[in-house]
């Protein structure tokens, strides 16, 4: 009897135990600082730029490879995010229309540029001269 009911304890207790409802948060040191990931995901607050003067945009280091892979339309550009790790950019057709998406990540140099309107990622590579 008394075996049967240290097993009838253990079982209660292991059920009790898987399913607690704290969840995870992915940070492995157990700290209570945020992850990189949560920083990084944060809007930013700067405020946006729009241009469709192609001068300004000219000295980026992802410019010719942005050029190069898209359509020969004329884009607008704006800058949604631009911060020490990463700069995404909007490119906009004549009509206002967002056509395209750029992430270029500063710290690897790699770029990825996304056609908005389902035809999916067009590029995605490590740009060599930046």
């Amino acid at each position: 009897m008394n075996r049967l009911l240290m097993i009838l304890i253990a079982a209660a207790t292991m059920l009790t135990a898987c399913q607690s409802n704290q969840t995870d948060t992915g940070n492995p040191s157990g700290s209570n600082e945020p992850s990189a990931q949560t920083e990084t995901a944060q809007p930013n607050n700067e405020p946006t730029e729009e241009s469709t003067s192609q001068s300004e945009w000219s000295s980026l280091p992802e410019y010719a490879t942005i050029v190069r892979e898209v359509d020969s339309q004329d884009y607008t550009f704006r800058t949604v995010t631009d911060n020490d790790n990463e700069r995404i950019l909007l490119l906009a057709n004549q009509d206002g229309e967002e056509k395209y998406k750029t992430i270029f990540i500063k710290n690897t140099s790699r770029l990825k540029i996304i056609d908005i309107n389902g035809g999916g990622q067009l590029f995605n590579d490590v740009l060599e001269n930046s």
